[in-house]
Formats: C-alpha cells, structure tokens, sequence
C-alpha cells in the first residue's frame, strides 16, 4: 500500500508525447529531414491552417499580423509571400491567387510551436472567433492533449461499475469483486507510478495500458480466490486454504501470465517505437500483477476473509447445465464454417487499407467541423518542404519550374520565384531570405492539393524527392506531415511480420512447456488467430480504412490476452479426458469452464466496446473496437469451434501428448 501511495503521486510527474513523429526510428529519411532543419533554420514547417471566412485583402493582412503576434506561432505564409499584392489580383496568376484567397474566404499556413499546442490553439481560436476555422496537425495533437485525461477517467467511470457487475454476477460474495479489483488496481497504479522512470509514455500507452493491464490480468485473481474459496468450502482453515489455493492455481495463473507475458514483449521488438513504448507498460503491468496476485492478494484476502463471509448471497446466476451436450450438436457445421471463413478472412485482412496517422475526427467537433470546412472552400492541402544544397541560383530556379508543373502540386515557394532569381540573396537583409536560406541549405516550401496520406500522397512525394534527385543527388531531404507518415508506414509494414511471428513462436512455445504436446498448441493456437484474422477482416467487407498502429497493437493483443480463455478450457479437458471418453470429457469441460470464460471475455470486450465509445482519438478508439469485437469472436470460437477440434482429433492429441494418460474405453 505504500508503494502504491507513492506511485499515485509519481504517476503526475511522468510526461505524455502526443507526437507520433517521435517514435519513428532515428535513422528514418523524415526524421534527419527534421534534425537538419531544425539546425539549419529557426522556423518549423506548417503544421496548422486558418481559413478567414468573408474578409477583405487588407483584413486577412491585418489578421495575419495578429496571428503572428502570438508567441509560439511562427512562419504565418498568405498570399502577399506568394504574389505582390500591390497589384491588382486580376493581373496575378489565378491556381496561385486562388490557393490563398477565393470567393472573399482567406487561407494563412502557419507553425504552431510543439508542447503548447492547447495554450496557442486556445489563444487562435480566441482571435478567430466561432465563424473561421482552424485545422492541422498541431490542432489535432492539441485535441489529442485536452480530450485524454478526461477520456480516460470518464472510461474508468463506465468500465468499473460494469467490471464490478460482471464480478458480481461470477461470485458468492458482495466483496470478493472489491478484493479483485483491490489487487489489480494496486498493481495498475504501480505500473502508472513506476513509468517516471521511464521519463514520458505515449499517448496510446496512457490511454490504453491501464484499462487493458486490469482487463488481462483480473483473471489471475479470479482463479486465486475461487481456488480458496473451494479448499475452505472442504473445511480447510483460512490460512491452510490460502496456501492450497496458491499451491493449486499458480501452474494456470503463470501460464496465463506466460503468454501474455510474451505476447506483448513481442511488441518491444517494434521499430516504431510506440508500439515498444506500450509493449513496456504492459510487460511491466503484467508482472506487477501477478506479483499482486500472489503476494499481496493472499496478505489481503487473509486479513479481510471475514468481510467476504459476511457477505455471502446466493448464486445469480443459475449453473450452466448441458450447454456442453448442445455445444457438440454442432461440432462438425463449426469446423466446416470455421475453415470456409477461414481463407478469405486471412486474405481480407492482408489486403484492408490503412491509415498510418490519427484518422479524421467525429463531425461533431469543432476541429472536425473546419477541418471539412476548410476542405470544402479551398480542398485538400497538405505542405510539403525540401531542403536543397545552397549556392546554384539557377539550378534553383530549373528545379522549381519543374515543380510547379508536378500534378497535385498546387503552389511552390522559394526564394527565386517569391523574391527574385536576379537579386543575390547576399545583396538582401536577413529578414527578408532567412525563410528561403540557411548557411548550407535551400527552403522550398510545395502546397499540395492530396490528403496527408495515401497512395497519391505517398506517389507524390516519390516524384518529388525524384525530380530534386535529379538536380542535386542524394543530399536533399523531405519532411512534412505526409513525408512522416510515409516513413511510418514503411516502418511499420516490417514491424507488422516481425511481431506476429515472435507472437506466435513466444506463445506456442509456452503452450508446448505447459500442454506437453505438439498438437494441442497448434489447435489452440489455430482457434485464437482464426479469431484475430476474421476480427481484422472486418474493415475489408465494411469497405472501411483501419488505423494501422490499431490493426498491429490489437493482432498481438488479442492473441496474447484471449489464448487464456483457450488454455483454460483444454487444461480441463485434459483431466476430464484422463476418467472419461472424449465425448463426455468435452461435455463437461464445457458446462464446467463456459461461465469462467465468458466472465472473462465480457470483461475483456467491456473494456474494448467502451475505450471504442468514449474515445474521440481515432487511434485509441480503433484499439477498442477491434479489442472488443475480438473478445466475442475469441470466446465464440473457444466456445465451439475449440471443443469440435480436440474431439475430432482427439486421437491424433493423444498420440503427440507426452503422458497424455486418455482412458480408453473397454471393448
């Protein structure tokens, strides 16, 4: 209690990166793209536009200039950087005109300083008023920082009493659910606590590690205190009940942390750092809880056993009887339906299109609202920013000819065509060519007219980085929204096979020690991918896109955290197996573990439907959806499609077991 204490005040010194640029690895393109500009210029790139609705030329410039006034916000670009608007806009180029200023509406492109994104968005909106817009990447790290912590604890406030009721209904006692809850919320805020040495957690791993540690990990002292409750209902004393109780369920709470364990170690191995980043919490998390479970839990429930019989009540809910005997009805309609989803599911799931970044916001925002807004008046626009060696004004000058002829390029600023390729930049004050020159580098700032992603985007910045290729070799450099989120995608693209296969090697490794058989893992094993696949095919036959840093976290998650419901149900077979035929075997097994399984899986899915909810970040709330829908699918498959398997093939199972000991019928 003491070290909980202390982790609860700490949890408010460890910091939250909103920045997904951050967890790119350093040797990424974008990411020396932005170490060089940062040492070679003092401004950043655009990260934020504000439309101006109804305004005239001078009152858009008297707008900038306030903007510009605010501290943090730099590089306000608008049409007089362009074009000089002295003269009349009639004589100017129209496509470049109309990329700023279009039917009396005012587009401006500027820097918002990173970690006071919510302070400088706050303070823009205060200038702006409700009627103009304000949209971009810092806008939407800024959501990100204010919508979180409330997120998060009105999550908490839905899932506990829900948590609590699921308990409720699964026991004999008012309080056991309070000593469940005790153990692992214990080891939760520890985890949290013990993060501020680890200096700062991302986003995701704030929003999700915790309620996903106390979803996984409930389990390890459900078994624990069933367990006890068992001994003393054979007459045992408390303390002796205890220490058979821990004696009994450590073998299936350590396999069950086991494969969690590894599972999700799997996801330090990530190049892209945020999934290694939640990876670490939940490492963590699930060992602090099993430490909780079988040290301090047992120190509690010792302490405290009397609350738990003073509040005995009868069952809630009625035995399961025969589910079993109706479950095998359709034992081999599971096995053929299982098998005909089987390989289109794998096949959808290879081919469902992703998004890399935060996806777009709920239109009942504001930041969703001009987001569309801004959109519908001037279309999409996404900047884009190369750095060039400086020195060949008239190399400059070809390249960006070239540029502007470049399909989806909507507007191109450089020192030779905003200022003058026949002035000497060294003839100019600094003010006026700092934007466009560093000691070593050209600034070509390109506004493009794709969104921040996709294959025109990502094509896009090929031809780009190509055509700038051609005049300067490899010592150019992109960056900009799109370019990161390039760079992400490659990235996790490779990350994706190396984590489901240290997933699965990891966790059937576990099942090999723990079932003793070459069989069993590979029909346990089978079951929950069946389940993952068909889960993450969804988005394909919904002709939907899927936040890709959710399609990776939750195809190791959902392995990790459901192969228990697995585990559970055949380690009993197996016993059941050793007194009885196949058949009745499986039918007991079922009646008897069905309800401890769909206790977890409703905790489980409780969890992923209400983080998907409560939720405005597309990210955190793509990881509920998909962790919630892949509970039921887990528990459904275990349910029907795992009994029919290990019947089917229980001869096979009984010869690739070591000492599998199944009794055979006579005769």
């Amino acid at each position: 209690m003491l070290i909980t204490l202390i982790s609860v005040v700490t949890q408010f010194g460890v910091s939250v990166n909103y920045d997904m640029a951050d967890y790119l690895p350093e040797d990424a393109p974008s990411t020396n793209a932005m170490d060089l500009m940062e040492e070679e210029f003092d401004s950043g790139v655009e990260n934020a536009r504000v439309m101006l609705e109804d305004v005239t030329v001078q009152e858009a410039l008297e707008y900038k200039a306030e903007l510009e006034a605010i501290d943090g916000v730099s590089e306000v670009t608008w049409l007089d950087d362009a074009i000089d608007i002295k003269a009349p806009l009639e004589m100017a180029d129209q496509d470049t005109v109309e990329t700023y200023y279009l039917d009396q509406n005012a587009l401006l492109s500027l820097n918002i300083r990173d970690g006071d994104e919510v302070a400088i968005t706050n303070e823009i909106y205060t200038l702006i008023g409700e009627e103009n817009a304000l949209s971009g990447e810092a806008v939407d790290t800024a959501v990100s920082q204010e919508m979180a912590g409330s997120e998060s604890a009105y999550a908490a406030l839905l899932l506990v009493p829900i948590i609590i009721i699921i308990l409720v209904l699964s026991t004999n006692s008012w309080m056991e659910p309070v000593f469940f809850l005790t153990a692992i919320g214990v080891s939760v805020l520890i985890n949290l606590g013990t993060n501020i040495f680890l200096g700062e957690v991302s986003f995701v791993t704030q929003s999700v590690a915790p309620i996903l540690q106390l979803a996984v990990s409930l389990d390890y002292a459900i078994f624990l205190l069933h367990s006890f409750s068992d001994f003393r209902n054979k007459g045992e004393a408390p303390t002796n009940a205890m220490r058979l109780a821990m004696k009994q369920s450590f073998p299936a709470i350590a396999a069950s942390a086991s494969t969690t364990f590894f599972g999700f170690m799997a996801l330090t191995f990530m190049n892209f750092e945020i999934g290694a980043d939640l990876g670490v919490n939940l490492v963590k998390g699930i060992v602090l809880s099993f430490i909780s479970v079988m040290i301090f839990l047992p120190a509690l429930t010792l302490t405290f056993y009397k609350w738990i019989d003073k509040t005995q009540h009868k069952p809630l809910v009625p035995t399961f009887k025969n589910i079993g005997r109706r479950v095998m009805k359709f034992r081999i309609p599971s096995i053929i339906l299982v098998f005909l989803i089987l390989i289109p599911a794998f096949l959808a799931q290879s081919n469902t299109s992703f998004i890399y970044g935060t996806g777009e916001h709920p239109e009942d925002m504001r930041v969703g609202q001009d987001e569309r807004a801004i959109e519908q008046v001037f279309g999409k626009s996404t900047p884009l920013v190369l750095l060039v060696p400086k020195g060949d004004i008239a190399k400059e000058e070809e390249l960006i000819q070239e540029l502007e002829n470049v399909d989806h390029v909507s507007s191109v600023l450089s020192y030779v065509n905003t200022v003058s390729a026949a002035i000497p930049p060294e003839y100019l004050d600094e003010s006026v060519t700092e934007s466009f020159y560093s000691d070593n580098y050209a600034r070509i700032i390109l506004n493009t007219n794709t969104d921040s992603e996709g294959e025109k985007a990502f094509t896009l910045i090929e031809k780009v980085e190509g055509l700038a290729e051609q005049f300067y070799g490899d010592d150019i450099y992109a960056l900009g929204e799109s370019v990161t989120l390039n760079d992400m995608k490659d990235t996790v693209e490779k990350d994706n096979i190396v984590v489901n296969i240290l997933t699965i090697v990891a966790i059937a490794i576990v099942l090999l020690v723990t079932f003793r058989s070459i069989s069993m893992p590979i029909v346990l094993l089978l079951t929950i991918q069946s389940a993952v696949w068909i889960n993450l095919s969804v988005p394909y036959f919904m002709d939907t896109s899927l936040v890709y840093v959710g399609y990776l976290i939750v195809s190791t998650v959902q392995l990790a955290a459901t192969v228990d419901y697995a585990i559970l149900l055949t380690e009993a077979y197996k016993e059941n197996r050793k007194e009885m035929s196949a058949m009745k075997a499986i039918k007991k097994t079922v009646d008897e573990k069905i309800f401890s399984i769909l206790i977890s899986a409703s905790i489980l899915s409780s969890v992923g439907f209400i983080l998907a909810w409560t939720s405005t970040n597309p990210i955190v709330s793509s990881i509920g959806l998909l962790l919630g829908r892949g509970a039921l699918l887990a528990f459904i498959l275990v349910v029907f499609f795992l009994p029919a398997m290990l019947v089917v093939f229980d001869k096979v199972i009984n010869v690739t077991t070591w000492k599998a000991n199944f009794y055979k019928e006579k005769g």
